[in-house]
């Protein structure tokens, strides 16, 4: 054999030899891709789960945000409607008590023992020496050792009771009203 032909037998050998290289090396690339593209699928399906779970935490904030705006505005609308109701009852109470003076106001001027100032009169106690002997009668006869001037202090304390009396069971009524109206529940 000549050279020539050494020559081609070494060059056959060598392209065999890069040919089952090539194909060697292509099926590693080939797995390799494959592998590749296994995990890249993985990867994407783990994003697409993340996607998902994403999604629905954004739809369940939303319906969250939608609630607590919801809620809101009830506590808007019940605010209203308490505030409504509180200027009704002010007003009540402030008419109570505006009848109350109208009422006291009368009895101050029907009573002949109140000057038009709202003061009681002494004046007339004093000098109206009847009344005050019959009232010193009635206080003395039961007890001697009182006082004479007792007669006329009982007399005017009475007055004054009878007033504070009459006061008092006003307020009570205008009181016990307008605890009626904060006591009773709210209707919605």
């Amino acid at each position: 054999m000549d050279t020539t032909s050494w020559v081609w037998v070494i060059v056959a050998v060598v392209v065999l030899v890069l040919i089952v290289l090539w194909l060697v090396t292509g099926r590693r690339r080939r797995a390799m891709e494959l592998k590749r593209d296994e995990s890249h699928r993985e990867k994407a399906a783990e994003m697409r789960r993340k996607a998902e779970d994403i999604e629905l935490d954004a739809r369940e904030n939303e319906a969250r945000a939608t609630r607590a705006r919801a809620d809101a505005e009830q506590a808007q609308v019940d605010a209203a409607r308490l505030k409504q109701e509180a200027e009704q009852k002010t007003d009540s109470a402030r008419s109570l008590r505006e009848d109350v003076a109208e009422r006291t106001q009368k009895a101050d001027a029907l009573d002949p023992d109140i000057n038009q100032d709202g003061d009681a009169r002494t004046d007339t106690m004093r000098t109206d020496s009847t009344r005050t002997d019959a009232t010193r009668t009635e206080t003395l006869g039961s007890d001697p050792d009182a006082h004479p001037d007792d007669a006329t202090r009982t007399d005017a304390t009475g007055t004054d009771a009878t007033r504070a009396e009459e006061l008092r069971r006003v307020r009570d009524r205008a009181d016990r009203a307008e605890r009626t109206d904060r006591d009773r529940p709210l209707s919605t």
